[in-house]
């Protein structure tokens, strides 16, 4: 028999359209089918904080907290104690004592931790308690990543945040019964840096949801306008993605208009920083800001592009372009983790060169590309369904004889 769930997360899993919350979301939601769950998470904001409701739905009961520490104030105290800037940013008193007070109160028989930062609100557990922390990315690496490619300040912090980050994520795995990683990739690269084993160290996929992204649902249409529509998606103040945009809009766009000079670059995500927006000033870049639906765009997209060079584990974007039947052309970082086989239903472009090359080939293709997008569709419904990715989990809270009772 199974007990009650604890599941700690850093921002609300409502609503699902950034990869954080998507990822969150659909553990939520089959961890609600398990076990009674009771939730502890954060809003960044007043929209976020509406959404209490929708988690009351899924939520026995809840804990949703305005994350109100600034960026100025975490770095500060986490340097003073030594801290990961990380998990200084998502400190709080308040969800500690929930954190103790639930604990104290539920017959709670499993904890799970999603992402790095919400570890330390784990406390020592009675010994009939498991803890699955789901570490999602190897978060340490890519802020070494940042330091060693950076110089100055920046790049000084970046390396002092993957060097703790690094051993508070090898303490955290430690006492774990299991940590999860969005990939076998980022798994396998975190076994050798923790010294643990695959019955410790182990890939809990991410999914796409096949029946919203669909291209025979009912959504919004954009008006592709005219000449080729290349589409990039994703949260537009996130370093990787604006370094991603930056590129493309840069070096690739430009080379793929010599061939195509009616081509149109769309960046497609929310809060898109003032250098993204700046971007809208160069020739056949769009900046859209957050849209409603992103379906509608990339289902007007003819390739959508993911050319980022820092990425880790499995990108939602490529899944959800891949499910929507569009060609992708993604970066290898990109691609990196994603069962999926190149030049026949993605591409794999290494850097702008490759990237305009690619794009211009499928352009000039456009019975090549349709075939690429209908492989692309049909692999994401034989191996990325959220019920197949995530069916190993019951297993990972209870043990191996959880997974039919909790089915």
């Amino acid at each position: 028999m199974t007990g009650d769930i604890l599941f700690l997360c850093h921002r609300i899993p409502f609503p699902p359209d950034r990869g954080d919350k998507i990822r969150s979301y659909h553990l939520l939601q089959r961890l609600a089918q398990i076990a009674p769950v009771h939730v502890g998470c954060f809003g960044d904001d007043d929209r976020d904080m509406d959404y209490a409701g929708d988690l009351a739905q899924l939520a026995a009961s809840q804990c949703l907290l305005r994350r109100d520490r600034s960026k100025v104030v975490a770095g500060l105290t986490g340097l003073a104690k030594g801290q990961s800037l990380l998990v200084s940013l998502f400190d709080h008193p308040g969800l500690h004592q929930w954190v103790a007070q639930t604990l104290a109160q539920r017959p709670i028989t499993a904890v799970v931790a999603y992402s790095a930062q919400m570890a330390h609100f784990v406390p020592q557990l009675a010994p009939d308690v498991r803890f699955l922390m789901d570490f999602v990315d190897f978060d340490s690496a890519k802020y070494a990543a940042y330091g060693a490619e950076g110089a100055g300040p920046m790049a000084w912090i970046n390396r002092r945040e993957g060097r703790v980050l690094l051993d508070f994520e090898r303490a955290i795995a430690a006492r774990a019964d299991a940590c999860s990683f969005v990939s076998e990739a980022e798994a396998a690269l975190f076994r050798t840096a923790s010294g643990l084993g695959p019955e410790r160290i182990v890939a809990l996929e991410n999914g796409v949801a096949l029946d919203y992204f669909d291209p025979a649902a009912a959504f919004p249409a954009i008006d592709h306008g005219a000449g080729p529509l290349l589409v990039f998606t994703g949260q537009m103040d996130y370093r990787p993605n604006i370094e991603a945009v930056e590129s493309f809009a840069r070096q690739t766009l430009p080379a793929i208009r010599t061939v195509h000079p009616q081509a149109r670059f769309a960046i497609v995500g929310r809060n898109p920083t003032k250098a993204v927006e700046s971007l809208a000033d160069r020739p056949g870049v769009i900046v859209t800001g957050g849209v409603p639906d992103v379906r509608g765009w990339l289902a007007a997209a003819d390739i959508v592009v993911a050319p980022l060079r820092i990425a880790r584990g499995i990108q939602n974007k490529v899944l959800e372009a891949m499910a929507m039947a569009r060609p992708v052309v993604a970066s290898p970082q990109a691609a990196e983790g994603i069962d999926a086989a190149d030049d026949t239903e993605f591409l794999v472009a290494a850097n702008p060169a490759e990237e305009a090359a690619k794009v211009i080939a499928l352009l000039a293709d456009p019975a090549r590309a349709a075939r690429i997008a209908l492989a692309g569709r049909a692999r994401m419904e034989a191996r990325y369904r959220w019920s197949a990715t995530l069916a190993g989990l019951p297993d990972l809270l209870f043990g191996h004889d959880a997974g039919s009772q909790a089915a």
